[in-house]
């Protein structure tokens, strides 16, 4: 007569495991790898296209599940989607040595070539190269966080060559349009609340039909510059972006 395994045991195989260690007993999830990343991004929602099965295991490998007094004891509720969705984001999605290197060295060459396209030497106007950038990189004695996006990190390393001074850096500038309707208060408004907001202005002309500015702007004020003519101007003025990146050819070298 065969032997009937647990019901509250399942087989998988070639899984990806997220585990989440919480009152004092280990939790794990069968999912997808790729999609446990684009869950995390926002960008897949629907936990059925995460999980390889919609259950809550305290040990993937060996096919067994939590009951529902586990849950609620460690977790407060036995509704297994909030658990799901608590394991999935505070979790460690578990990858081989090898996979998690050629991971972090993936991530380190992406966060050096966004820093790369979206700066410039304050000084030459020009871009750095890929190689400045991981020196200055290594330089910072950078760690590259698996679980924060290549963007946000980025952001913090410029944030950090400046602060620190490890080389001359700043974001490249977009050249923008501004133009709103000609009158006393919105002279008044363009002068004394959106010009201290851009970084240099290169034309001006207060005498044609409407008040026009093309200015330089740090991508970080486009959105306050913007909100501001659509409050302010109540939706009169125009913001329209010339140039995404404002720099000179070629990089910079060593």
């Amino acid at each position: 007569m065969p032997i009937q395994q647990p019901m509250s045991q399942i087989k998988l195989t070639n899984v990806s495991i997220v585990r989440l260690r919480k009152g004092g007993k280990r939790f794990e999830l069968a999912c997808y790898k790729n999609k446990v990343m684009e869950w995390r991004s926002n960008v897949e929602t629907d936990l059925d296209e995460v999980l390889q099965i919609h259950s809550v295991f305290l040990n993937v490998s060996k096919g067994q599940v939590a009951s529902k007094d586990d849950l609620k004891k460690c977790f407060k509720t036995d509704d297994s989607d909030k658990v799901i969705q608590e394991i999935l984001k505070k979790g460690e999605l578990q990858v081989a040595e090898k996979e998690r290197s050629n991971q972090l060295e993936s991530m380190w060459k992406d966060i050096a070539n966004i820093v790369t396209d979206n700066c410039v030497n304050p000084q030459t106007k020009r871009p750095y190269t890929v190689t400045m950038i991981e020196k200055a990189m290594q330089d910072l004695h950078l760690s590259v966080n698996p679980k924060r996006s290549s963007k946000s990190q980025a952001l913090e390393v410029i944030k950090q060559l400046q602060e620190k001074q490890v080389l001359p850096i700043q974001r490249a500038q977009m050249r923008v349009r501004i133009a709103m309707a000609e009158g006393k208060e919105s002279k008044k408004m363009l002068k004394e609340k959106i010009i201290p907001l851009v970084t240099s202005v290169e034309e001006e002309d207060f005498d044609a039909a409407e008040y026009e500015v093309i200015a330089l702007v740090d991508p970080g004020k486009y959105r306050a510059i913007n909100d501001l003519l659509q409050a302010d101007a109540k939706g009169k003025g125009k913001l329209e972006i010339m140039n995404l990146r404002e720099k000179e050819e070629g990089d910079e070298q060593f």
